[in-house]
């Protein structure tokens, strides 16, 4: 019997039930006593799968992690459910009602689908991790929509089904891959069973994948949340050639009009930082438009401009000065302002920020924000703060 079968017997949900919330500092108290009256192995599960929905809180919420089962490579690499939850709604924007969703992982983006209204075939090759699809559609009583089957991804016949969904697995034995075509399905893999799909389907890629990679006939969707880039989707039956970025909560979308780089400029009184999955859609001349400015160079993602125009696309600051980089400079100029909380940021620097916070030793009871890159090539230091407007 593996963990999870043990934790679904009585006797198990009866000890996740004891361990939850276990402090870690508690673990070996908590697990000596458990002990005396639960076999060692099954008490060992439990707080394991413990930390693992206390890991899975950020992803899931509160609610659903407490319920869920997890393996150590599912939490990982699972869907954040707000992302899995607007590619559901796309979906069925769509008119899809039925999908396929290959490499299913524990189940979050099929989770996220059914709620949706959407009947799910959910396929996954580990056996592990297919109980733990299953047993996640159980517990959050969606076991009616999700059909979850153990089987390699390459064999199943999708032909019943809307829409397919594909998510290969991007990490190996020696951490992260970048090259699609070494994900598992490769990419090439994966873009040909989309094109099968009756009305629409979407893969799940990494968000540093080089643009020329995505086919001609993919609409590709950069996807942020809280300010974080999360993931890019190849949708398939929807805008071929489209480029947009979207930002969560929202969702908020900036498409792509082809315009042309933005001209770099002297830098104005304002600065803009592009939203991450802003950047990795190659939008920033988009958001330069909006705001009536450009590149304070060639080759950063800073956009400067004269006037405050806010956009949810791009943070704005207000620039109070401008200098070469000098770290004794700025030192005195933080001493002097009694500065003490120092954000860093950096783009084209070298710089380290916390090596950078230890030599300046901000104090004092304000605070500013410092942005090392380069203006025209040349490396410089921006100082300001957050624009109110």
């Amino acid at each position: 019997m593996n963990d999870l079968d043990a934790l679904l017997t009585p006797e198990g949900r009866d000890l996740l039930d004891a361990v939850r919330g276990t402090d870690p500092a508690q673990e070996l108290a908590v697990a000596t006593r458990l002990r005396r009256e639960h076999p060692a192995e099954l008490v060992s599960a439990a707080l394991g799968q413990a930390r693992l929905r206390q890991r899975a809180v950020a992803k899931f919420g509160a609610e659903d992690a407490g319920r869920m089962f997890f393996t150590p490579n599912g939490v990982e690499q699972s869907t954040r459910a707000s992302v899995a939850a607007y590619r559901a709604r796309r979906l069925t924007d769509l008119g899809v009602t039925s999908v396929a969703d290959l490499c299913c992982g524990i189940g979050g983006d099929a989770i996220a689908l059914a709620r949706a209204g959407i009947r799910v075939l959910a396929v996954d090759r580990d056996p592990a991790t297919v109980a733990a699809a299953r047993a996640n559609a159980d517990a959050l009583g969606l076991g009616d929509l999700i059909e979850v089957r153990e089987a390699d991804v390459t064999e199943v016949d999708t032909g019943g089904y809307d829409a397919v969904f594909v998510d290969p697995a991007r990490r190996g034995g020696r951490g992260r891959i970048f090259d699609p075509e070494a994900y598992s399905p490769p990419l090439s893999w994966a873009v040909e069973a989309a094109r099968t799909a009756s009305r629409a389907a979407a893969l799940k890629i990494a968000p540093g994948i080089p643009h020329e990679a995505v086919p001609a006939d993919a609409e590709a969707e950069w996807i942020s949340d809280g300010g974080d880039v999360k993931e890019a989707v190849l949708w398939f039956g929807t805008a071929p050639g489209a480029v947009r970025a979207t930002l969560l909560p929202g969702p908020r979308t900036l498409l792509s009009r082809g315009l042309p780089d933005p001209e770099v400029r002297t830098p104005g009184r304002y600065l803009y930082e592009p939203d991450g999955a802003v950047i990795r859609a190659h939008l920033v001349a988009e958001v330069a438009e909006r705001v009536g400015g450009g590149l304070l160079d060639a080759t950063i993602a800073y956009v400067t401009a004269d006037e405050l125009l806010p956009t949810p696309y791009a943070t704005a600051y207000e620039i109070t000065d401008l200098m070469p980089f000098n770290v004794k400079r700025l030192k005195a100029l933080l001493r002097e302002r009694q500065v003490g909380t120092l954000t860093v940021k950096k783009r084209g620097s070298a710089v380290e920020p916390e090596e950078l916070r230890r030599k300046v030793k901000p104090q004092g009871p304000h605070s500013a924000t410092v942005f090392l890159t380069r203006v025209a090539g040349a490396p410089t230091m921006l100082i300001g703060h957050p624009a109110v407007g």
